[in-house]
């Protein structure tokens, strides 16, 4: 079963049915892939998974590595589509698995744990694409517990996960005294192109960057309001300080943007594989970094032996087909904020 399926069929798609293999067509999406700690902040000793959202459908492997940055030194563990096996890195320490889907799992975590993570997709085309993500820690001896009471330069996003076209506050704790200047950047690069605003306390001046939007105001302490903001508003944000002394500090921080979903429909594909019958049901939404369920005649669906789920759950499978499948199908696409269930279908 596991040929059945490609990731990522949350694009509008089409079906081809084989004697073996199944696949969804798409359009392309613009979506950029994202990564989620799930949970946002993990306790000391329990485990953590870093899901990617919006995977290119043309991937045939990825890496991750420890940091900001992809040095071999710092690889974790690479998995490879074509071998369905994963290796690890340099910096595995024995508690990390990189699943199928592009996720990483890290078990029995510890404050050692906390800070960047970088991702490298690789596609067919010869291209990659890269992303990053934070994880937090929670530990007696973490900053993240209380920022109030640490040293530590820490944003917090207030909310993390925010609806489309509300505001986001990122807020700034522990500045420097003897802070003389501060700049915010749209990535976790310090590229002039990702610079947002940058603050002086010495010349008393606030300069708009490249990714000023019109929709950002930025506080004497260092934090920034982002308002109304877009799902493409999404992401990882650098806050870097300068001090008296010359030195710079630097600051990471992420929230996820969610808007409201469309209606799906189910799609339904017949065919014949061995002399029996065999029907791919595809459930299709325009929607990116969503959830799915499937609904049997108004039940949640109860999966048998003779069913097979994409690994986003988007597809259903049945093979052979029997009596007791015949019925009415709908599928439900869900996120944080909001969820669609499509209209019937009837199979028989």
């Amino acid at each position: 079963m596991e040929g059945f399926f490609v990731l990522l069929c949350n694009h509008w798609q089409g079906l081809l049915l084989t004697a073996s293999l199944f696949s969804f067509w798409h359009l392309p999406t613009t979506a950029q892939p994202t990564i989620e700690s799930v949970p946002p902040i993990v306790a000391e000793g329990e485990n953590v998974r870093l899901f990617i959202h919006n995977l290119p459908e043309n991937f045939q492997g990825f890496v991750w590595f420890k940091g900001i940055s992809v040095f071999r030194d710092h690889e974790v563990a690479r998995y490879t589509l074509k071998e369905r096996s994963s290796v690890m890195g340099p910096a595995n320490t024995g508690r990390e698995t990189a699943n199928s889907d592009g996720s990483l799992v890290l078990r029995n975590v510890t404050k050692n744990d906390t800070g960047l993570y970088a991702l490298r997709i690789e596609c067919a085309d010869m291209k990659s694409e890269e992303a990053h993500v934070q994880l937090l820690v929670n530990s007696s001896l973490s900053p993240c517990c209380n920022p109030l009471t640490s040293s530590q330069l820490m944003i917090q996003s207030m909310p993390l996960y925010v609806k489309e076209r509300e505001d986001v506050f990122l807020q700034v704790y522990n500045l420097p005294e003897d802070l003389q200047a501060f700049t915010w950047y749209r990535a976790v690069y310090r590229v002039p192109y990702y610079e947002i605003v940058e603050w002086s306390k010495i010349l008393n001046t606030v300069t708009w960057g490249d990714q000023y939007t019109g929709r950002e105001l930025v506080y004497d302490n260092g934090s920034l309001l982002l308002q109304n903001v877009a799902e493409e508003d999404a992401g990882m944000y650098t806050l870097e300080i300068l001090k008296s002394d010359f030195k710079i500090e630097k600051a990471y921080v992420q929230f996820h943007v969610n808007k409201y979903v469309a209606q799906p429909f189910v799609r339904i594909t017949n065919g014949v594989v061995s002399s029996h019958r065999s029907v791919i049901f595809t459930c299709v939404s325009p929607d990116t970094a969503i959830s799915f369920r499937w609904i049997f005649n108004n039940k949640p669906l109860r999966l048998s032996r003779r069913m097979t789920l994409s690994p986003t759950k988007c597809g259903l499978r049945i093979y052979p087909v029997r009596m007791e499948n015949f019925g009415e199908y709908r599928c439900e696409v869900f996120n944080r904020v909001s969820s669609k269930i499509s209209p019937p279908v009837l199979f028989r």
